[in-house]
């Protein structure tokens, strides 16, 4: 469907005319009803219409493709003087309503004015179309429509969890379901044609795109296509196109209207209407992908399963902590179903599970750990989660940021800037350092948060399920760091945090500019000598002491696995790589800048977990 079609600007021109005699005729029957007020005329001569405009028309649904339709339009009359010995008039504008109704099957060639009248904006339109003639649904009546359309579809669904079966409700709707190749690009996911038509088609075992014959009534789906590749499995394509087909019939047949030709809608795997970024085929388009999953996953049942499973699978592991069974939870939701993962996740979401937005979030090469947070503490463009690269570069541009990190006050973990205290950090069984039970189900009590943007072309109206669906996919994010909303960390963990920089304070003040006087002091502080450290780097003990004793120069990646080994904050890092000789210049050398980064997020982890954050930068320390 191309440039956007006005319902108001095609009977203003198709029925002029008609909208013209009318009033005129009204004007002529109903002189004394028109409430008048004369200022020049003293005695009426003649009433008459002498020009008029269509302001705007509100449609009203009605089944099939049946449409009412109130024409607003702006008359001006003319009143002339009856006194033949006087030459005045007077001009007035009133509004006049024409309640008006046709069949857009039948072209509007049955088109009737039932009723006119002067206009009240008392009017109310229970069943509005816009001027496009599609629907008006609101985000809060989603549910509704979708429970109105199963009422009138599938109603079994209803009464009890099942899954949906696509192919019978298309079955009930009178349509008709085929699985073929669309395009050779994949560009395309589904297709509904709502007339007779002849229409092209990838033909894989000609690689060329062959001519074939297609009735009204039918969807295609290409089953290798995916929205956002990962959303549009065949059952949620299927009903998408059966919603085409129930609530945008109208703003088709207003498309024929103006072009004959047209016969169907395509809809692109990326999440819209193929040649069209026009305002009607985007809300259409909306429409549909928003209302398929509840569909297929209507409300109240849905919760009633979700319940159910959730009790299932505490019972089965014997947590009560609801983020720590959302994932299987989500899993089992979405196989029972018959829908993706990431649909189950959002309408987990929107039956109120909000601890359901921190499961399934993948970056840096692996799947976040779960976690919750407050009710409505982060916004759904919001993210305690981010990769390494972009905590790395918001630490560099954004100067509050790097703030609150170069004290050591927050570290980075698992994809988190999380408060650097007991309560909220916690080795792993391998001594990896982790986020604690308690952190993980109170993110917004010590973690950043960070606002989410969509960098790549994606329509806004996707937004929301592209911010949800952080898997591989050509949809890339800008991360900013959220200023102003910092955590609220407890005040004895901010006490314990004071207490250990008072300590790390004080070990700074101690350390020279001599190399040999700030290791004997730092490994004394870690209860360490040198072969402590050699074991623990894997260096020789010597190798360390001659390097220390500056007889020989050391690399920076040596300097540096020196201070892992010790586990040292960046306050005292920094200075020890000063003194070695080996001061970082992130700004000239990018290995620099990746250490620089471990030197200050990482430095309480083991080497192995240093070596492994630094790996996919092409760094070996």
């Amino acid at each position: 469907m191309p440039s956007k079609r006005s319902f108001t600007d095609y009977i203003s021109s198709r029925f002029y005319n008609e909208f013209y005699t009318a009033i005129e005729k009204y004007i002529e029957e109903n002189p004394n009803n028109l409430g008048l007020d004369l200022k020049n005329v003293k005695h009426i001569g003649e009433i008459s219409l002498s020009e008029m405009e269509v302001k705007y028309v509100l449609v009203r649904d009605l089944p099939e493709l049946k449409i009412e339709f109130d024409v607003i339009v702006d008359a001006e009359i003319e009143v002339t003087e009856g006194d033949y010995h006087y030459d005045d008039y007077d001009l007035f504008n009133k509004w006049f309503l024409l309640r008006c109704s046709g069949d857009l099957e039948h072209s509007l060639d049955d088109f009737a004015i039932r009723e006119i009248s002067l206009y009240s904006q008392k009017n109310k339109n229970p069943h509005p179309l816009s001027d496009s003639l599609v629907p008006y649904i609101k985000r809060e009546q989603l549910d509704t429509a979708a429970h109105d359309f199963l009422k009138k579809y599938y109603p079994e669904a209803l009464k009890k969890p099942m899954p949906l079966e696509p192919e019978v409700l298309a079955e009930k709707m009178g349509l008709e379901v085929i699985l073929r190749d669309i395009t050779e690009d994949l560009s395309v996911f589904g297709q509904i044609f709502f007339h007779d038509s002849e229409a092209e088609f990838y033909d894989p075992d000609e690689g060329e795109c062959i001519s074939t014959s297609v009735r009204a009534r039918t969807i295609f789906v290409d089953p290798k296509a995916y929205f956002l590749r990962n959303l549009g499995a065949v059952n949620n394509t299927i009903v998408h196109e059966c919603v085409h087909w129930d609530k945008h019939r109208k703003a088709f047949e207003l498309e024929r209207l103006y072009n004959s030709s047209a016969t169907k809608i395509k809809c692109q795997v990326a999440g819209g209407i193929k040649n069209s970024n026009k305002e009607a085929t985007d809300w259409m388009e909306w429409q549909a992908n928003a209302l398929a999953p509840r569909i297929q996953m209507p409300l109240a049942m849905f919760k009633t399963k979700a319940f159910e499973f959730i009790k299932e699978f505490r019972q089965q592991s014997g947590i009560i902590e609801l983020i720590d069974v959302m994932e299987p939870v989500i899993d089992a939701l979405a196989t029972f179903f018959c829908v993706s993962r990431i649909a189950a996740k959002i309408r987990m979401i929107d039956a109120g599970f909000e601890e359901a937005i921190g499961t399934y979030t993948y970056l840096d090469g692996h799947y976040v750990k779960p976690h919750g947070f407050s009710k409505g503490s982060i916004k759904i463009n919001q993210t305690f989660s981010l990769s390494a690269q972009d905590a790395a570069i918001e630490r560099f541009i954004n100067p509050e940021l790097r703030a609150l990190t170069d004290s050591g006050d927050y570290l980075f973990i698992d994809n988190h800037f999380v408060y650097n205290s007991p309560l909220y950090v916690e080795r792993d069984e391998n001594g990896r350092l982790d986020l604690t039970g308690y952190a993980r189900s109170h993110m917004d009590e010590c973690c950043l948060v960070f606002d989410m943007s969509i960098t790549s072309k994606v329509d806004n109206i996707y937004h929301t399920t592209c911010f949800l669906n952080r898997e591989p996919s050509d949809i890339t994010f800008g991360i900013k760091f959220h200023n102003g909303f910092e955590n609220a960390p407890q005040e004895r963990q901010i006490q314990m945090r004071k207490k250990i920089q008072a300590e790390e304070l004080e070990i700074r003040k101690q350390m020279t500019d001599d190399p040999e006087q700030c290791m004997d002091l730092l490994l004394a502080w870690r209860k360490m000598n040198y072969t402590d450290l050699g074991l623990e780097i894997d260096r020789d003990p010597k190798t360390i002491s001659r390097t220390v004793k500056g007889e020989t120069n050391p690399k920076v990646e040596t300097a540096a696995l020196i201070c892992f080994g010790l586990n040292l904050p960046p306050v005292i890092s920094m200075k020890l790589m000063e003194v070695l000789g080996c001061k970082l210049n992130p700004m000239k050398y990018p290995d620099h800048q990746w250490i620089n980064e471990a030197l200050y997020m990482k430095y309480p982890e083991p080497i192995w977990a240093v070596r492994e954050y630094l790996e996919p930068y092409g760094v070996e320390i």
